[in-house]
């Protein structure tokens, strides 16, 4: 098991300070990791003062790969503002290895096998609060270890990018513990009851429609703050398209169709993508990415052998491949259409999985920045229409460049910062 102490805080001729990442922390840490000097408040919210080092916690999970993600992303930016930060897998660090990967696997396992009942379940949860009798005490699984890890590390902010530790997080407030600022980084364009508590300082969302759904389930305007969902720093470099095309092998007198179904290919419907790109009559290249699945990578190879269609295993660099596409066919997760709209990428969105991935399809095509076919017909016909209609796809990108924010790291890093700064908000 991994553990590290904080590093000491600088004096005024010290070098700045490097930012400690932990995923996961042992659980020895929790319970012997102190402060290398005297932590005295000094005001700020809730009692929590602005030390020369700020101590930042991110509270993460690994139910899917957007809040894993959405996290490294936020420790990259925060080094950059001289912050020292502890990332923390909530489930598996405070909870339960054992539950964390029962649940995992029951959790696949339904999207799998039983997507009807995750959506179902889905509903439910967004039907009652949070902190709902009916919850059965779900929502403050792990608030126990999380109180200790609290009293351990002594963070100056909290941050999380998953449901339930925000409101565990929340949850300790309610009892009258002493809390750092707290903000909750929301990773779906939609909102959810399970995002939803009565203590959480700050919620970071993608877009001004999930801010407007916030306050209409109660949630004061001024807790929140529109700041995008967190992609990768370079998403919001420049790079030319025709160097990216270059690069990857592909040739400029065909438009490219990129097709991707998160980490785990298998949750979508990649097969189905390979055969309508092959059904698709006019001239197009095809970029299939399977993430780690290497049967379905087998699979689609077989199928698209001798066609206009390339088959790709796990990539990081879905950056220049964005850049390359000219449409990108996805499963519509939070992450992936972060990224869609910061590469200004227009989106059809196919095979999305029930409950947050529909709703963030419901978000898309109000927004007008994506399409959104019901049937493998439908997606053969918008595939021709799309390809075949330039000023279609400069339409959707016209309204992608109006909700896009490939900065929403640095926006969010600097609400963090800036609730350091207001003064204490009382529970």
């Amino acid at each position: 098991m991994a553990a590290a102490l904080p590093l000491p805080r600088p004096g005024p001729r010290d070098p700045a300070p490097v930012t400690i990442a932990i995923l996961p922390v042992s659980r020895s840490l929790i319970a012997s990791v102190r402060p290398p000097l005297p932590w005295i408040p000094s005001g700020g919210a809730r009692g929590y003062h602005e030390p020369a080092v700020r101590r930042v916690l991110i509270l993460t999970a690994s139910y899917g790969s957007g809040h894993n993600a959405a996290a490294r992303c936020l420790v990259r930016a925060f080094e950059r503002e001289r912050c020292a930060v502890t990332v923390v897998d909530h489930f598996g660090e405070l909870v339960s290895p054992l539950f964390e990967r029962a649940s995992r696997a029951l959790y696949y396992a339904m999207l799998r096998r039983a997507p009807l009942l995750w959506s179902i379940g889905y509903a439910l949860g967004d039907w009652m609060a949070s902190d709902s009798p009916l919850a059965l005490g779900v929502t403050r699984l792990g608030a126990r270890r999380l109180a200790a890890l609290l009293e351990s590390l002594w963070p100056d902010a909290v941050v999380t990018t998953h449901a339930t530790p925000a409101t565990a997080m929340s949850s300790l407030v309610a009892q009258g513990r002493r809390t750092p600022p707290h903000t909750s980084v929301v990773t779906d364009f939609v909102a959810h009851s399970q995002w939803i508590a009565r203590h959480i300082d700050c919620y970071c969302v993608a877009a001004d429609e999930v801010k407007h759904e916030f306050i209409a389930r109660g949630i004061p305007a001024q807790r929140i703050v529109v700041t995008g969902m967190p992609v990768r720093e370079e998403f919001a470099e420049p790079v030319d398209p025709a160097a990216a095309r270059a690069a990857l092998g592909l040739s400029d007198r065909a438009p490219v169709v990129l097709a991707m179904a998160g980490s785990r290919g298998s949750l979508g419907r990649l097969p189905d993508v390979a055969r309508a790109l092959d059904a698709v009559e006019r001239p197009l290249q095809g970029l299939l990415v399977c993430g780690h699945d290497r049967y379905l990578k087998r699979k689609l190879e077989r199928l698209t052998d001798g066609t206009r269609v390339r088959t790709l295993g796990y990539t990081d660099d879905v950056r220049r491949l964005m850049v390359a596409a000219d449409l990108l066919v996805t499963k519509a997760g939070g992450l992936t259409l972060a990224e869609a709209t910061a590469a200004e990428l227009p989106v059809l969105a196919y095979g999305s999985l029930p409950g947050q991935e529909r709703r963030n399809e419901r978000f898309a095509a109000r927004a007008g920045i994506g399409l959104v076919p019901r049937s493998y017909l439908e997606l053969v016909h918008l595939l021709d229409r799309a390809l075949g209609d330039p000023d279609l796809l400069e339409r959707l990108r016209a309204r992608i460049r109006r909700v896009r924010r490939p900065d929403a790291t640095q926006r969010i890093v600097a609400a963090v910062l800036e609730l350091l700064e207001r003064p204490v908000r009382l529970p």
